[in-house]
């Protein structure tokens, strides 16, 4: 178990789905598809595009400003934002520096990226914990965005299927009781390849071959995935709650990473769950929102009012990298 400097607790939610929705059906009519063989592999049933006017500041700002408004505070009672995601508006300037400016932000708070692959949210909130426990800054917003329907390749049935856009935010600041209990972060880059958008960057830069060869998209190896996910994350997870002095049926609620059902059946099960209410399930409305879907899944957990303040949640996600990442906290 960790032990801060200070007590660090998440106070507010919020997210942003765009209106734009893609069904099963839809797809049929853009791929070699069907709904079962979706339903049947990945558990989901449509998902949400961006809109042209739409990118992942934009999506952050929306859902950045339900968080303020949760928390009762104002932009400038902020004074770092991150942004965990694999879709930034750009490489650089980073998307927290736009969405501090779209929030109308006068303070200069800091502002900045993190890319985790789908991790990336956890990994934020892991390193606004840190800042906060130590001093560093009080009120750190935290997003996890994509706009991934610009990066995917909508002629390949294995990927386009899976991902949807959207934003999800928290607002962690020093809290007297609750909050954080533990983290943990973790990545093995021997597997970096299983997940990749191979193309525009230093190690392959943009040409007329790399986009006659479609390396723009993300490119993904789903069994090879899946696998690596069924072997290292159920055991983590177990040494993460044993670490905490926690057993399983102390956890109120277990938000994964919503990639998969398949994944997300199998490590409930090898985690010997009893009741799976207690295991969100979102990703047949959203799909798989990567860096998103965790704050996006904890907002519709809250805001439903499901969640009773002494809960304790544990949030984990695994992605590109391959990186995987936990938090346990008490709201």
């Amino acid at each position: 178990m960790l032990t801060f400097p200070r007590r660090v607790g998440i106070v507010a939610t919020g997210s942003y789905l765009p209106e734009k929705v893609l069904t099963n059906a839809d797809l049929e009519k853009m791929v070699d598809t069907s709904d079962e063989w979706i339903t049947t592999r990945s558990g989901i049933k449509e998902r949400r595009i961006a809109s042209e006017n739409e990118v992942s500041s934009t999506m952050s700002a929306e859902a950045a400003s339900k968080a303020l408004q949760m928390a009762g505070m104002k932009p400038d009672d902020i004074d770092a934002i991150i942004v965990g995601t694999n879709s930034p508006d750009t490489l650089f300037p980073a998307t927290a520096c736009r969405v501090q400016a779209l929030l109308g932000m006068k303070k200069r708070a800091a502002a900045f990226d993190l890319q985790a692959g789908c991790t990336g949210s956890v990994y934020a909130m892991a390193v606004a914990a840190q800042a906060i426990a130590t001093g560093m800054w009080d009120n750190v917003l935290v997003i996890g965005v994509e706009t991934l329907s610009r990066v995917i390749n909508w002629e390949d049935r294995n990927t386009c299927v899976l991902f949807g856009d959207g934003a999800g935010a928290v607002i962690m600041k020093p809290v007297e009781e609750g909050g954080i209990i533990t983290v943990d972060l973790r990545a093995d880059g021997h597997f970096a390849d299983l997940i990749e958008l191979p193309a525009g960057l230093a190690k392959m830069p943009a040409s007329e071959e790399t986009l006659r060869k479609k390396k723009h998209f993300v490119f993904m190896k789903g069994n090879d995935v899946f696998k690596f996910t069924l072997k290292e994350i159920p055991p983590f997870l177990n040494e993460v709650i044993k670490g905490a002095n926690l057993e399983i049926d102390d956890i109120n609620w277990f938000i994964f990473h919503q990639a998969n059902i398949r994944i997300i059946d199998s490590v409930a099960k090898r985690l010997k769950i009893k009741e799976m209410d207690r295991v969100v399930v979102n990703l047949d409305k959203y799909g798989n929102t990567s860096a998103a879907t965790i704050p996006i899944a904890l907002d519709e957990i809250v805001r439903d009012r499901r969640v009773k303040k002494g809960d304790k949640i544990l949030l984990v996600s695994f992605g590109s990298g391959m990186t995987y990442g936990a938090i346990i906290f008490e709201w």
